[in-house]
């Protein structure tokens, strides 16, 4: 319960704040340790952002050339 106390005590500490920069930085900082503690379950939203543009046009070219080209005799 000692745990649960300490929360509530930080919740209430948190809600007298009134700088939007420390608040911004609180919240950054919460955001940044729950992603580390459930980086095993990766979203969609994890990727956002990895690629530019011109990467992501090259990947695509790149698996239209060699992927999606089919060869009969390989099979053989």
């Amino acid at each position: 319960m000692v745990t649960e106390a300490r929360k509530l005590h930080l919740i209430e500490k948190v809600l007298k704040i009134k700088s939007e920069s420390k608040l911004a930085a609180i919240e950054n900082f919460v955001n940044q340790t729950i992603k580390k503690h459930r980086k095993s379950k990766l979203s969609i939203d994890d990727f956002v952002g990895i690629l530019s543009k011109e990467e992501a046009h090259e990947m695509k070219k790149v698996i239209a050339e060699s992927c999606e080209t089919i060869d009969p005799d390989a099979w053989k």
